[in-house]
């Protein structure tokens, strides 16, 4: 792969040039900012519930850090490869952005409550009341539905043209769009791997988006591409900022004490060889005795640190991942000191926080939530002859409804309204539905 095509500025289904002083990728970022998909994540959830008495993350809040941490990653690894590959220095400016950008997007097509919104979808199609409907599909259109993705539903979402929208969705970038692409590849050709990023609908805008980067095909035989060098970026970001971040919205509401967090953080810095960091950390602690922002400190610091260890791998790795063969994550590849400790705070994650009863209660309404609405809108769109689908569908907004009549579209339209919806909207729908006032 080679630059020149990577950070191609060609924008989906628009010859459209930018006409102001910002950059086409400045465009991006600015078009994903300001859209309505972006602001409704404020209302969905990340991983705990929604604000009550204190504040914790929302998948904005989350996508705005990640955008941060990214561009950081972005910019310092620019600077660690310009000596060999001033190329990058020139460009430095259009790779962070794209890379913020891409980090901005990289949720937009989660559905509400979380994680546990794509199962319950996938559990609808897989062995709930959307089984009947496996016949009327293609295999490969199948393959979308039992294993929904938000991944792919972002992609999507960016690139598809609802009703009465313009040609291309949000008309971004190539590069900017093959930057969050992490698994190219479409869900039936996905073999034993867990996710995808493309949905049979989006094939064709997927090619696109990787001819137009230069993308090589990595399987003749199925569409598999390799990765863009900076979807790598976009990704240690995010996993960087839900380790974290997560552990310390746990720590606010009481989850996890002090000890544990303070524990799991120190873990990633070595006494032997960092003594600098040691004293840093004795000189804000007496400066400092509020227990949050002593945490909020060792969190900053953290996120420094693995800021610049993700950087280090992608210098390290830089042949193999511009010829495509980089297989596996940017933090996946971390020295084996800050690996055993990333290790230990995702054992605290998966014991302490993910299985807490308030985040499994919340996963428990978005089966009951969800479930019902597609159980609802399915069959309205499926027969929207019966009175009361007919009153149903006048709820559901014109630029979700399917332009097309074979059963995938209709389908997908169902998707896309519900995965949409924010965390309150979808609860207020389900009562409103079954008269609970």
């Amino acid at each position: 792969m080679n630059w020149s095509d990577l950070l191609s500025n060609k924008r989906i289904a628009s010859s459209q040039k930018s006409a102001d002083i910002r950059s086409s990728f400045q465009h991006d970022y600015d078009r994903i900012v300001f859209s309505s998909p972006f602001r409704r994540l404020q209302n969905k959830t990340q991983v705990f519930p929604l604000p009550g008495a204190q504040m914790v993350h929302n998948r904005l809040t989350h996508s705005l850090e990640v955008a941060s941490v990214g561009r950081s990653i972005a910019c310092l690894t620019v600077q660690k490869l310009s000596e060999k590959h001033p190329e990058l220095k020139e460009r430095q400016s259009d790779i962070e952005t794209i890379v913020a950008s891409a980090c901005l997007a990289h949720d937009l097509g989660n559905p509400p409550f979380g994680h546990s919104g794509e199962d319950t979808i996938s559990s609808f199609f897989k062995d709930g009341g959307g089984k009947a409907l496996q016949g009327m599909v293609k295999p490969e259109q199948w393959s979308d539905l039992v294993a929904f993705e938000g991944n792919a539903n972002a992609f999507r979402l960016l690139t598809h043209q609802f009703a009465g929208r313009r040609p291309g969705g949000f008309s971004l970038t190539s590069a900017t769009l093959a930057t969050l692409i992490k698994y190219p590849y479409p869900s039936f050709n996905k073999g034993d791997r867990k996710k995808y990023n493309v949905f049979y609908s989006e094939i064709p805008a997927f090619e696109e988006v990787a001819g137009e980067c230069g993308l090589p095909r990595m399987d003749e035989k199925h569409l598999v591409y390799a990765r863009h060098p900076l979807s790598y970026m976009m990704e240690a970001a995010d996993d960087i900022c839900y380790l974290v971040l997560d552990m310390e919205d746990a720590h606010k509401r009481g989850i996890v004490s002090t000890e544990t967090i303070e524990d799991c953080f120190l873990t990633f810095f070595n006494p032997e060889k960092e003594e600098d960091f040691f004293k840093h950390k004795e000189t804000a602690y007496r400066d400092v005795s509020d227990v949050n922002e002593r945490m909020a400190f060792l969190r900053a610091m953290l996120i420094n640190k693995l800021v610049n260890c993700v950087s280090d791998v992608f210098v390290e790795h830089y042949d193999g991942i511009m010829e495509g063969g980089f297989k596996k994550s940017l933090i996946s590849y971390l020295p084996d000191f800050e690996k055993n400790a990333l290790d230990k705070c995702r054992e605290e994650s998966v014991k302490n926080i993910y299985r807490h009863p308030s985040v499994v209660k919340i996963e428990l309404t978005g089966f009951n939530v969800i479930g019902t609405l597609l159980e609802e809108f399915t069959d309205a769109v499926m027969h929207p002859e019966k009175a009361y689908n007919k009153k149903l569908l006048t709820l559901m907004p014109e630029q979700f409804k399917s332009q097309q009549e074979d059963p995938y579209s209709k389908i997908q339209s169902v998707i896309d309204f519900i995965s949409n919806m924010t965390d309150l909207y979808a609860v207020q729908m389900y009562k409103d539905l079954r008269g609970i006032d």
